[in-house]
């Protein structure tokens, strides 16, 4: 194990967060786990750095800062419908979306350009699109620091809700590493085309007979349209999770606002898109030194140039308590803070 001391993070975070970890190592095997597992590093706290594109650094990082490369892909399972494949959690999740379209496998295309790693797909249960992770995650493998040794957890045990997980804020949380993800993915795709805009941009590129390969295009497209290149402008992606508020809260904000976009989870609850409201509020756009809200996705929050993560932080702060007073919604934090 190559262990360094205060290194700057500032490569390791698409925010661009210029701050010191007082402990760092990569991680490229899982030969490599009982090694940092050892008594002289077992006081540390551990941070887990996958693609870095959902946190934010606000201070120096005290502890061990471990970055995960683990690769790999390969089949554990196939039959006639379906294939079970493993993926180590190094593995970039938008290469491994295209790995699964060129082999045909359908389940992921709908999670297209999504940044990140593979093992941050079970933790924040990623989705996009009318899919989410739990929907094709069969189990994921994990190594606990304080039990020494890797434990498998099936999908009904990580607790899966909306971009939440048993691994972050459960009983898992902060105490393992995960190493592995098995997916189970339809030989015979069943395509999701539901979400309105996938429809739109599927037309406007003309595919009548859609398959796996061009809703990944369309998804591509839309994205691209949307959302930054956090290699230009520093970002962590959408940066507040949908609240989802009763019938009844959404009734009342549907008379006063006719245009509020929404969509219904279950008979009691409806999920609100946190975008329209954070535009609907007057921030998008919104510049205030080296930080602001990009004009073209108000989820996303920007570093426009050497800002630090306390500004960015405030900034998220105030926007919360703005949208509190407008139209009594507590926003909710998407992207971790370190």
């Amino acid at each position: 194990m190559n262990l360094l001391q205060n290194v700057s993070l500032k490569p390791y975070n698409t925010f661009g967060m210029d701050v010191t970890a007082e402990y760092f190592t990569t991680v490229t095997d899982v030969t490599q786990l009982p090694e940092i597992s050892h008594d002289s590093l077992d006081s540390l706290k551990k941070w887990i750095i996958g693609g870095g594109s959902n946190i934010l650094l606000t201070k120096p990082v005290n502890g061990l800062v471990i970055k995960n490369e683990i690769k790999g892909i390969s089949i554990v399972e196939e039959n006639r419908d379906h294939v079970w494949i493993e993926v180590g959690a190094g593995v970039v999740w938008h290469d491994l979306v295209l790995h699964t379209i060129n082999k045909g496998w359908g389940g992921l295309e709908n999670l297209s350009l999504i940044p990140g790693c593979v093992g941050a797909s079970p933790i924040q249960n990623i989705g996009a699109y009318g899919v989410e992770i739990k929907d094709v995650l069969d189990e994921v493998t994990a190594w606990r620091w304080d039990e020494k040794k890797f434990m498998v957890l099936k999908n009904e045990h990580c607790k899966f809700k909306y971009r939440d997980s048993v691994f972050k804020s459960g009983k898992h949380k902060d105490v393992s590493i995960i190493t592995s993800v098995t997916y189970k993915l339809n030989k015979k795709p069943k395509l999701n085309t539901e979400y309105g805009a996938i429809q739109q941009q599927l037309e406007k590129m003309g595919v009548e007979n859609p398959s796996i390969k061009s809703i990944s295009d369309a998804v591509i497209a839309i994205r691209s349209s949307k959302l930054p290149n956090p290699k230009i402008l520093g970002n962590a992606g959408s940066f507040f999770k949908n609240p989802v508020i009763s019938q009844e809260q959404y009734a009342i904000l549907k008379t006063n606002y006719p245009s509020i976009a929404a969509y219904n989870t279950n008979a009691e609850q409806v999920k609100i898109a946190a975008g329209w409201l954070i535009e609907h509020a007057g921030w998008k756009g919104f510049k205030k030194g080296l930080v602001g809200i990009h004009d073209q996705q108000a989820l996303v929050l920007v570093n426009y140039g050497d800002a630090n993560g306390k500004a960015i932080y405030d900034l998220s702060t105030e926007i919360i308590l703005s949208i509190n007073e407008k139209f009594n919604i507590e926003l909710e934090r998407e992207v971790q803070i370190w």
